[in-house]
């Protein structure tokens, strides 16, 4: 029988411990769980107030002064560029250069045979041929050097549109079988002109003591002669 008895208390001092444990456990879950809630909840409130902060403020404004300084500075390059393209006219009342003119070479059978150069100014160009003579050549050689003859000339001769002058050349001026033979002509408006023009001839032209006249308007005035 005491051994009964004592065995049934200390099963009954177990059960009491387990039951303590429990209390305890019990006890504590629900402030751990609240504590966890809070520090959560505190940190969600935190995190939008700095976030808030930080996209509310800062964007708008970057964005905004990129815009407003593209569009300032697009709209003013702009107008400027147009207001001086359509008011440019540095291409008149200026001297022709030979770069500001287009040539035609034409063969002509008056006067034992001749070339007529016709000048006209290219596209959009008003220029004066200031200088009354053209510089004319047959190669690079001092003997292929065209001489003034002093035909024609009108100083100084307006180029626009469709106006045109002419010039004319003859590349043998001597009754020998002798010159050399050309297919091509240098012309230019001055004898420093930076930019002479090479003209293909409508046959091969022998050369020998060549003239050339003065420009004018007036085709028939350009037929060359030595005077």
């Amino acid at each position: 029988m005491r051994s009964r008895s004592a065995r049934s208390a200390r099963l009954a001092v177990a059960a009491a411990a387990v039951a303590a444990l429990a209390a305890t456990a019990t006890a504590c879950g629900p402030e751990d769980t609240t504590d966890t809630s809070s520090s959560a909840a505190s940190s969600a409130t935190t995190a939008p107030s700095a976030g808030e902060g930080g996209e509310g403020g800062d964007a708008p404004s970057t964005s905004g002064s990129t815009a407003s300084g593209d569009k300032s500075s697009g709209s003013g390059s702009s107008g400027s560029s147009d207001k001086s393209g359509s008011g440019d006219k540095s291409g008149y009342g200026q001297s022709c250069g030979t770069n500001d003119l287009e040539f035609t070479v034409t063969a002509e059978s008056q006067a034992g045979g001749y070339y007529i150069v016709t000048a006209k100014a290219k596209s959009g160009i008003t220029c004066y041929l200031d200088v009354n003579t053209p510089s004319v050549s047959f190669g690079s050689g001092a003997d292929g050097v065209a001489s003034p003859v002093g035909q024609g000339g009108e100083d100084p001769i307006e180029l626009t549109g469709s106006a045109v002058a002419y010039t004319g050349i003859n590349p043998k001026t001597t009754n020998t079988d002798g010159g050399k033979e050309f297919e091509n002509v240098i012309i230019a408006v001055t004898e420093d002109d930076p930019d002479p023009a090479e003209l293909e001839l409508p046959d091969t032209a022998t050369v020998d003591k060549p003239i050339v006249t003065n420009w004018s308007t007036k085709r028939d005035e350009t037929v060359p002669r030595i005077v």
